[in-house]
This record gives C-alpha cells, structure tokens and sequence, in this order.
C-alpha cells in the first residue's frame, strides 16, 4: 500500500496541473482554440512548396526561393491591412475574409501550371493565409481576463506547434499520393476552420462607449458612461515609441528563429550531414514545444516579463551560437534544445506584452504591427543569412547571431524598467496607449472577470 503511495500522488498532482492549465478560460477561447488546431493541421502547403515546385514541376530552386520569396511578401503586405480590418470590421468579418479567401487561393495553386501565375498565385496565398492572425490575437485579448492572457497565449502556440508536427508528418504521407492531394486536404481543412468562427465565435469587438450611450448588466460599458476613445490610425501605432521598439526588438529575435530553417540546413549540409538528419535535429524543436510549452508556462505566468524576455532574447542568440561548436548530430540537438526553451518562453510573454501596450480600441492595428514584424523577418532572414554564409562562413553568422540575441537582452532591458503591474490604475491619454491601463478599464467593469466592455454575453463564462 505505501509502495503504491507515492506513485498515486504523483498522478493526482500531475492530473491537478492540468486541470489548473487550462481551467477558468472562457469557452469562446476553446473554440477559437479548435480553430487555430484545425487551421494548423492543414498547413501543407507552406511546408512543402519548394518540393513541389522542384520535383513535381521540375523548377530549379532559384525559381522556387523566388516563389518563397513572394510567399512571404504577401503576408508582409496583409499583416498591416489585417490589423486595420480587424478594428474596423471586426475579429469574426476578418477571419472569415482570410479564411476563406486562402482556401480559394490554395485550391486555385493546385491547378497553376504557368510559372508567372504561381508566382502570383504564391503570394495571394501569402497575403491570404496571414490575414487571420491578427484578429485571432486581439479576440483572444478580447476574451480572456488579463491575469490569464499568458497562459492563453501558451495554449494557442502549443496547438499550432502541435497541428504542424502532425501536419508536416500528414502531409509527406499525402504527397505519395500526388501533392494535388495536398493542396485540396488544406483547402478542406481551412475551410473547416472557417466553419468553426461562424457557427461557434461570435464577434468580440469591444463597443464604443460614448457618453450617455447604452449601459445596464452584461451590456457595453456595464451601465457606464464615458467619452469615446480617440480615434486609433496606424500612425497612433507607428508614434508609440515603446511599442515600435518591442515591434522592432521582436524582429532581431524573428530573424533568429528563421535561421533555423534556412541557414541551418545549409550549415548542415555544408558539414556532411545528410537531410535525414537536419529533420532528426529540427524534430527536437517541435517535440520539446508539445511537451514543455504548458509546464514552463505554468512556471513563468506570473512573472517579471522583462526578466522573462530578457533571458528568453539571451537564450535564443546563444543557443544558436552554440552551433558554430557543433560538429555532431547530438550537438546540434543540444543547440536546437537551448534556443527552442528561449522561444517557449518568449512567444506568450511578448504576445502578453503586446498586449499591454496596446489600446482597447486599436488591438487590431498593433496586433497587425507585430505579425508584421514577423512577416519581414520570414522575407529577409533566408537573404541575410545565405549572404552572410557565402560571404563570411557559417560560423560568422552564428556568432553574429549570440550577438543579435546579446542587443534584444539589453534592449528588453532598458525598455522594461518600471513596467507597470498589469493590474495597475492609470488612464489612457487621448489616442495613446499607455502600459497596463486598458487592463484597469477591463477589471473596473463590473459585468465580470474576463469580459471587457463590448464583449458578447458568455465571454467570460468558465469551460462547462
């Protein structure tokens, strides 16, 4: 009895800390959870372009970077109209707008034979398949009560790290088969995902209040009346000092991450290592997110977040500069483990952070301002890195890379001095956002924990 103890316990504590991960969110996250699931699952197109492009169509691969090229383009040129549909139009509009139109424009590059309307096909489909993320990242801020937007955030990059491991496994599977295959399984699958936002998410755009404008219980403003905010443009977004710097240091560490599946397969193969391999090592990224994403958050949730990003900045630059020592499959996989652990506890602490400094009424726009950076980072980063490689050798951009990771250190930390508190008291001046106060507006409302002014009836209603 006592032998079996121990065991027991460890089984209830563990069954506990599940529990309490993904206990009290509200169940309109849950859905735009299966959502982002569903969408990820049918990611095959993305992964496997260059391969169809050169062994299906018989492409050379210049052609095929230039479609990747293009690729990313439109999704730098989405990202910030996104934004500025998602507060305009709406969360639910925009989504349904994306996803549909990436399903069309998939499906439609299945059939493209001409290589000009591949090229413009790839970066519709670019533009089409980016739209969605920011009005997915401003209704999850929307939704979810602040004290736990961490651990939201988490929870939704663990389902899209766990849609594209299943997925990149499908899809090589599929493309036996034919890579038309591929192009019709995501179209479906996509448009499952827009059927999910139209039956089960309604809109979540918070209301403007105006004053003597409608109140009463569960209503916009809970009975309040106030003057209507100011007017946010994408140069109210482009003026706040503090957000473009977080925008413009989570472009330095974008650009690192993106080595990862450009500059290190050509560092790889440059040292005799087979394609087998890099997937092997590469594998243990999307392994160690499934598995470590939840209990590491569930570590940080409540932490200094420029103390978190400020060793996650240093953890990524330094991990990938552990490759320039790497000269064996399992040090590169020791390379790979310690930048993956910088970018699980980067990816929900910035998106909180982001969050933050953002306006009630303008999550779209800044929202679209950070995909952005993410977007330029996707375009540039497989340039930078084959110049600095052909010009300099792969061991200058390794090294340049625990420098990169040194600068976003400091830089985190000299912009994050004095962060507020997220639950802290303030006030938002005229169309300027200000760190933490559109949390004290949320929390002041008295229609309830995780429902903000505007917010459908049931927002913040725990998961049945």
């Amino acid at each position: 009895m006592s032998a079996s103890t121990p065991g027991l316990t460890r089984r209830s504590a563990f069954r506990r800390a599940a529990l309490e991960s993904v206990s009290g969110l509200p169940r309109q996250f849950w859905w735009l959870w299966t959502s982002t699931l569903v969408n990820r699952l049918g990611a095959f197109v993305a992964t496997f372009l260059a391969l169809y492009l050169t062994v299906e169509r018989g492409y050379s691969a210049s052609y095929a970077g230039l479609v990747a090229a293009l690729h990313g383009l439109g999704g730098v040129i989405s990202s910030v109209g996104a934004g500025v549909m998602t507060d305009r139009l709406g969360r639910r509009p925009t989504m349904l707008i994306a996803q549909l139109s990436t399903a069309a424009s998939v499906l439609l590059l299945g059939f493209m034979t001409d290589p000009v309307a591949i090229a413009v096909v790839a970066g519709l489909v670019g533009m089409a398949s980016n739209a969605s993320r920011p009005a997915v990242q401003a209704m999850m801020a929307d939704i979810v009560a602040p004290e736990d937007r961490v651990r939201a955030f988490a929870l939704n990059y663990w389902a899209i790290n766990l849609g594209f491991a299943i997925s990149s496994t499908a899809a090589g599977l599929i493309a036996e088969h034919g890579y038309l295959a591929l192009f019709v399984g995501e179209a479906t699958l996509v448009l499952a995902c827009a059927l999910v936002v139209f039956w089960k998410l309604p809109e979540s755009r918070p209301a403007q209040s105006a004053p003597g404008g409608p109140g009463g219980p569960g209503g916009p403003g809970d009975g309040a009346t106030g003057p209507a905010p100011a007017p946010v443009s994408m140069l109210t977004v482009l003026r706040d000092g503090r957000f473009m710097t977080v925008v413009g240091l989570n472009l330095l560490l974008a650009l690192l991450f993106q080595q990862a599946y450009v500059s290190m397969p050509v560092s790889m193969g440059q040292d005799g290592f087979s394609s087998a391999q890099f997937g092997m090592v590469i594998a243990v990224n999307g392994v160690l997110v499934v598995l470590l994403q939840i209990p590491v958050t569930r570590f940080i949730e409540h932490r200094s977040p420029a103390l978190l990003l400020i060793g996650s900045a240093l953890l990524a630059g330094y991990g990938f500069g552990l490759t320039a020592l790497a000269g064996s499959v399992a040090m590169y996989a020791v390379a790979v483990t310690v930048w993956t652990l910088g970018e699980i506890i980067n990816s929900p602490t910035q998106m909180g952070l982001v969050v933050r400094l953002s306006p009630l009424h303008g999550r779209g726009r800044y929202q679209g301002m950070y995909t952005l950076s993410w977007s330029v980072a996707s375009l540039v980063a497989p340039l930078l890195g084959g110049v600095v490689i052909d010009q300099y050798g792969a061991d200058v951009l390794w090294a340049g890379c625990a420098a990169v990771g040194t600068v976003a250190a400091v830089g985190y930390g000299l912009l994050l001095r004095g962060l507020p508190e997220e639950e802290g008291t303030g006030a938002v001046a005229a169309g300027r956002p200000a760190v933490g106060t559109q949390e004290s507006a949320e929390q002041g409302s008295s229609s309830g924990r995780g429902r903000e002014a505007g917010a459908p009836v049931g927002a913040g209603e725990p998961v049945a």
